[in-house]
């Protein structure tokens, strides 16, 4: 088992003033900038926006004090959008809350036995196919509110949503696609001009103001949920159906699947950023936690948010207190400012949805599987179908077999066997250190097996023992 300690802990022994003017700066920065996207995949998902908001207070806070990331930020994310929409459809509220607990025990025992580490070793291609087909299945949801089309039930499935859209195309409101689109100008804008200010909380703002005062008839959050009620969350232990774990279990081996992908890229992403290096098994620990307790106040299913904790960073994060000043942040503007959001136009959220479906794709990694083998692009090619036109359910599992394949293929090719021969030892000498005079300021490494996706992390080695001498490190090697 794993020593699992929270970064939080670790960060606290060095904590200062200055620190804590970072994290507080950040944390209110970033707890801003969660809050339309947790309500737009609370709507998205087929609940009401305040279950996001819910989630994102309790999730935000447990997983920044329990996780093993310096500066990870969690909350609902678009990853679970479709998945979630599908169970609540199959299952009911009740049966989402049943998966995100099964999820979280999974999650939990994985990061236990040590299992953070195996989840790097799923291939790109895999990985990329969901975001790809993810993220074109969250903007196909968002058409309807976008152009404010009178469709009262959009189909859950891709094909038919698509053609009822088609169908209901001559019936979109003006108004709304103004809105949508002067929404998508401003984040647009922003973004180039103005990258470190919240485009969304600007465009969400400014929009939902302009449209209040023009009288737009538009379709808005107090409309069509009769707005956010203020308050705290109110604890209520879900309803626990023994009879359904074994038609759930697939649908919550996808949860936590997706969770833990989606939680340790993030991760991943931060310590790029930041320069930092997180416990991965902690981290599934702490989301694990998290998902737990989620659906106690009626939230969805949690993980790290990459662009959340991108903001969080570029705001100047320092330890994991930046997160639990965003959930705090978010708490405040639940309690105070609640009823205000009634006023959104739901154009307004699906333009953000919008944004953020475009920044998951991944699509810029494209041009590089397409330099791949083919058996790595008709992996991606193959995951990214499943997502879009079967259930999500399905490519997870059909991603996974494809990942075990792939992975066993490129074992199987690094595998190699010759005959040793005279001409062989001889032409082995030249690339042999043992007759090479090698200066003091030289650090020679090597790397033995496979060198794949989950392994990259070993390269920390090198960065590790630069500065160790040369001596110690050829002792007994002969150099």
């Amino acid at each position: 088992m794993p020593a699992l300690v929270p970064r939080l802990v670790t960060c606290l022994k060095t904590y200062d003033r200055r620190s804590l003017l970072s994290d507080v700066a950040a944390g209110i920065t970033v707890g801003l900038v969660a809050l339309p996207l947790a309500m737009a995949f609370a709507i998205a998902s087929g609940l009401s926006p305040q279950a996001g908001i819910y989630c994102a207070v309790v999730t935000g806070f447990i997983v920044s004090a329990l996780g093993g990331s310096r500066v990870q930020i969690a909350g609902p994310t678009g990853a679970f959008v479709v998945v979630v929409a599908g169970i609540v459809s199959k299952y009911g509220v009740d049966g989402l809350f049943m998966c995100t607990i099964m999820a979280g025990v999974m999650l939990v025992i994985m990061g236990f036995t040590g299992m953070g580490a195996a989840v790097r070793f799923i291939p790109r291609p895999v990985v990329v196919g969901f975001t790809n087909g993810i993220a074109v299945l969250i903007a196909s949801t968002q058409l309807r509110d976008f152009f404010g089309l009178d469709l009262k039930e959009v189909p859950g499935e891709f094909a038919p949503r698509i053609a009822a859209l088609a169908s209901h195309a001559r019936t979109f409101s003006p108004q709304a696609t103004v809105v949508a689109v002067v929404t998508l100008a401003i984040i647009a804008a922003v973004i180039r001009w103005f990258p470190r200010i919240p485009g969304s909380i600007l465009a969400l703002v400014v929009v939902t103001v302009g449209a209040r005062m023009l009288g737009l008839p538009v379709e808005t959050v107090g409309s069509r949920f009769g707005g956010i009620p203020s308050g705290l969350p109110h604890l209520a232990v879900p309803a626990f159906h023994l009879s359904l774990v074994p038609t759930l279990l697939a649908s919550a081996i996808t949860v936590g699947l997706l969770g833990a992908i989606e939680s340790l890229m993030s991760a991943m992403v931060a310590d790029k950023m930041s320069g930092d290096r997180h416990d991965s098994n902690m981290e599934l620990v702490a989301q694990g936690v998290a998902n737990l307790i989620s659906p106690f106040v009626g939230g969805l299913p949690a993980t790290g948010a990459i662009a959340r904790t991108a903001t969080n960073i570029r705001s100047g994060a320092r330890t994991p207190v930046a997160g639990i000043v965003h959930a705090l942040t978010l708490l405040v503007i639940l309690l105070i400012a609640a009823p205000l959001a009634g006023a959104i136009p739901m154009a307004v959220l699906a333009a953000i949805l919008m944004v953020v479906s475009y920044n998951m794709g991944e699509w810029r990694e494209i041009p590089e599987l397409l330099r791949l083998t083919k058996a790595d692009i008709a992996v991606w090619l193959a995951t990214f179908a499943l997502t879009v036109f079967a259930d999500l359910t399905v490519a997870v599992e059909v991603g996974m077999i494809l990942a075990a394949l792939l992975f066993i293929r490129r074992v199987a090719d690094t595998t190699t066997v010759a005959a040793v021969t005279p001409e062989y030892i001889e032409d082995s000498l030249h690339h042999s250190l043992h007759r090479m005079t090698i200066p003091h300021y030289v650090r020679i490494f090597r790397i033995h097996g496979p060198f794949l996706f989950g392994a990259t992390d070993k390269l920390s080695v090198i960065s590790d023992n630069l500065a160790t001498p040369l001596r110690s490190w050829c002792s007994g090697c002969g150099t």
